[in-house]
């Protein structure tokens, strides 16, 4: 690694990156929140491991490989995943889904052991135009998730190959 150049930062860079901190730890909260009134609550903490670890893996593969950024996936055999990243529509479709699927659900929970299903269900059964938005909603949420998994397999990937080509040269 002593022979790399490691860009530094601009003020610009990090003063963009800003709404990204502020949004994750939103989310996170919002997640933590959820866990707390629905049952079972360990699928939102479940969620909030998987996002964190997925793109803290995902930032550190690219630090080793080299790349200017952690978005750069034209290397990738997922077409989900280039998908994802390589059309900034769809990949803040999902975004904005996965948020707007979890702050529908904390507003719709109505006492502190809630049946995740059952609001669900409850929810669509009740108003069409709520049903669309959930649908929508969990659609770009499930998205998200499986790029979440795709993303934290392939930086693990990375960082083994990383870990094995370093052995080799030994």
């Amino acid at each position: 690694m002593a022979g790399k150049s490691v860009p530094k930062p601009t003020m610009l860079s990090v003063y963009l990156y800003y709404p990204n901190i502020i949004g994750g730890i939103s989310t996170a909260c919002l997640l933590v929140i959820l866990s707390q009134v629905y049952r079972p609550g360990l699928v939102f903490l479940s969620l909030l491991a998987l996002d964190i670890s997925s793109h803290w893996l995902q930032m550190f593969s690219t630090f080793l490989s080299g790349k200017v950024s952690h978005k750069d996936v034209k290397d990738s055999t997922s077409w989900l995943f280039k998908l994802y990243y390589g059309n900034r529509m769809f990949m803040a479709y999902c975004c904005v889904a996965c948020e707007v699927l979890y702050i529908l659900l904390f507003l719709l929970a109505k006492s502190q052991t809630e049946n995740l299903t059952s609001v669900l269900v409850g929810s669509a059964k009740q108003n069409m135009l709520l049903s669309i938005l959930l649908g929508l909603s969990l659609f770009g949420w499930a998205v998200k998730q499986a790029v979440n998994v795709i993303q934290l397999k392939t930086a693990a990937d990375v960082c083994v190959l990383y870990d094995v080509e370093k052995q080799q040269k030994r």
